[in-house]
């Protein structure tokens, strides 16, 4: 198995050698520039609070809800050989709590529908996953989690946020790209022939 990023040279070689595409993968960042590139995030979440969706920061009450929506989700991610999703136990989960990642998460009657988990070092984010119930998805909520966190990391000094996922992940990307994120990279795994 290779990984590698598309238009490395190394890509044609192996082509050439018979080697196949069996998984493709992406990168996108979100670069601030000003306040108006927070404009897409805060629509996000005010959509989702003008429908009745609490959306909030969780803390480690709400490790079990998280760590049940993870599970639930968790086979729902697209499988390639660079992305890839397991779910955690909320003892893991409060370990990145922990190592300083924030959560954040849609309520909808009590019930945590949606969460976000992200990290950031000094001018930079990364958010680690995002995951939807199955009944909840198409609602906006995966939008309003992540630019929750967008936006709280903003506050904090993050200027540029990194996401990635699987190629089959459409709504993944039509999310992240309504949210201002672009997609600057393209991976591709290889398999031998």
């Amino acid at each position: 198995m290779e990984i590698l990023k598309a238009g490395d040279p190394r890509c044609a070689q192996l082509e050439r050698e018979g080697w196949t595409v069996v998984g493709e993968s992406w990168g996108a960042r979100l670069r601030l520039r000003g306040e108006a590139d927070l404009a897409p995030a805060r629509s996000a979440v005010a959509r989702a609070t003008d429908a009745g969706i609490a959306v909030r920061e969780l803390g480690r009450p709400d490790l079990p809800a998280l760590a049940a929506l993870d599970a639930a989700t968790a086979p729902d991610y697209p499988v390639t050989p660079a992305s890839f999703h397991e779910a955690r136990s909320a003892a893991a989960l409060g370990a990145l709590l922990d190592a300083g990642r924030r959560a954040f998460g849609a309520f909808e009657q009590g019930q945590l529908l949606a969460a976000t988990v992200a990290r950031r070092d000094g001018e930079r984010a990364e958010t680690d996953f995002t995951c939807v119930r199955r009944d909840a998805r198409r609602r906006g909520l995966a939008a309003a989690v992540k630019g929750a966190a967008v936006l709280a990391l903003a506050r904090e000094g993050a200027r540029v946020f990194g996401t990635g996922g699987a190629r089959g992940n459409a709504g993944s990307i039509r999310m992240n790209e309504a949210l201002g994120y672009v997609l600057e990279e393209r991976w591709l795994s290889y398999a031998p022939p």
